[in-house]
């Protein structure tokens, strides 16, 4: 079954949030087959919509597993007519290299070549036209997004403070420098009985380097200054339990095994990461309803005809 690929085409978060949202169904069609006697169902703008193209688009919403059928079919259809007529409005145009980036994308996403997508697609009775078509609509979506949505979402740095603050958790009023002592290696059975080995014989960050000499494979790690809103939860309610000179338990980690030892400790608050989330996490929740507006008010402006 052909899943839909993300195609990111903006920069920031909030574009990169209206990408992902605005190609999550991508794979649709727009264009019909040339050697099929052709009806058109529905003119949006002018713009029509032929039988043909409900019918590529049931037989892609079939590949990929979509239940919406002829009603769902046209639907998206019409509302593609919309974005692209508000995009030409606005004076946005896409160029064959950005539908083909967007293509090798989709290939990607579902890990698959190229030619192997454009073989599923063969396979499934989809043109590759209808493709490229729809990725068209939505790449001039993502711009008209980015060119007249963005611009009007609003956050305030008051409100983030205080749903900041709201948030913030005992454990998480804390400031550290930190060393990492990693037991290089697979095998985190033998690594990690080596590290609590090591952890026994701790005695601080400043002689972490000479006790890490009597070990395989064991490195010191300058982590620096870490606050506790940047860490796991996990890691920093077990950093909040330990003093200077402390050090974490073994945890197994992609490379090996690992451990933190705290060097300096100070009791500080600090809501810039917490604020940095929320502000994404906002942003994105206004954006998309700020996009189904704009959406539903471009609707209701169209003049669609169903024949």
């Amino acid at each position: 079954m052909l899943q839909s690929g993300y195609y990111a085409m903006a920069n920031t978060s909030w574009g990169r949030f209206a990408s992902a949202m605005i190609i999550g169904a991508m794979l649709t069609v727009s264009a019909a087959l040339p050697a099929m006697a052709q009806s058109v169902r529905v003119t949006v703008n002018g713009t029509p919509i032929t039988d043909v193209q409900i019918s590529q688009r049931v037989k892609l919403f079939a590949l990929e597993g979509n239940p919406g059928g002829q009603k769902g079919a046209t639907e998206q259809l019409i509302t593609e007519a919309i974005q692209l007529s508000e995009a030409k409005r606005l004076g946005i145009t896409v160029s064959n290299a950005q539908i083909d980036e967007a293509f090798l994308q989709i290939a990607r996403n579902i890990n698959v070549s190229q030619e192997r997508l454009q073989q599923m697609l063969q396979q499934g009775g989809i043109n590759m036209d209808t493709l490229r078509d729809r990725l068209r609509a939505a790449i001039a979506w993502n711009g008209v997004t980015e060119a007249a949505i963005v611009p009007n979402v609003q956050i305030s740095d008051l409100e983030l403070d205080q749903q900041a603050q709201s948030k913030l958790q005992a454990y998480q009023n804390f400031d550290y420098i930190l060393k990492e002592i990693l037991f290089v290696g697979q095998g985190s059975s033998g690594r990690s009985g080596q590290a609590n080995n090591y952890r026994s014989k701790f005695s601080g960050c400043d002689t972490a380097v000479d006790l890490s000499l009597g070990y395989t494979d064991a490195a010191v790690i300058d982590v620096g200054r870490r606050h506790a809103t940047q860490m796991p939860e996990a890691i920093a309610k077990e950093l909040a339990g330990l003093n200077v000179g402390g050090i974490t338990k073994p945890r197994v980690v992609e490379n090996g095994v690992s451990m933190l030892a705290v060097c300096e400790k100070a009791q500080a608050e600090d809501l810039t990461f917490i604020k940095g989330n929320l502000r994404e996490e906002t942003g994105n929740d206004r954006l998309k309803g700020e996009v189904g507006n704009y959406l539903d008010k471009l609707r209701q402006q169209a003049k669609i005809i169903y024949n």
